[in-house]
């Protein structure tokens, strides 16, 4: 399977990749960059690994770390579709959005 990068996936991960080097240093986002990566491969494996949202069909999630989940989509099975990187500190009504 491939992994299709969307621009608000793209965004919402510079984004917290950008906040983890300013608050928490470079180790802390090559850390989290690692982690993505790895998730990735095994999310080509197995795509269906996140757990499905109720409220979007089709919408699965995924809780990388305690503070981001990722949401994403399973396309003609045979492309993952990322499209959000959510960063859960913020307000949950943002999540879906």
């Amino acid at each position: 399977m491939k992994v299709f990068w969307t621009k608000r996936a793209r965004r919402s991960f510079d984004n917290i990749v950008v906040f983890l080097v300013d608050e928490w240093g470079e180790l802390s986002a090559r850390k989290f960059l690692r982690l993505t990566v790895r998730f990735l491969e095994l999310l080509k494996e197995h795509p269906n690994l996140g757990k499905e949202e109720k409220a979007i069909e089709g919408l699965r999630s995924f809780v990388l770390t305690r503070q981001t989940t990722i949401f994403y989509r399973i396309k003609d099975e045979k492309v993952i579709v990322l499209l959000k990187f959510f960063d859960t500190r913020q307000n949950p009504k943002k999540r879906l959005k």
